[in-house]
């Protein structure tokens, strides 16, 4: 059985949109909307946790595609 897809997801109640996980993204998958909270594109997103570890927030976490 091979891996399971990961996506990042965003709590967007405590993202503070620094931008910090837009700048490190490779596919541009991350945008900050409304500069208010960032937002994943999961058709965009591989699931290489760059954005996760950016995050001075802690608000993004890895998870299992389709949750």
């Amino acid at each position: 059985m091979g891996k399971e897809k990961r996506l990042a997801r965003v709590d967007r109640d405590h993202c503070v949109a620094c931008g910090c996980c837009v700048k490190v993204c490779p596919r541009g998958a991350v945008q900050v909307v409304r500069g208010v909270f960032a937002q994943v594109e999961e058709a965009l997103c591989v699931g290489c946790g760059k954005c996760a570890k950016a995050c001075p927030a802690s608000v993004i976490g890895m998870e299992a595609a389709g949750q």
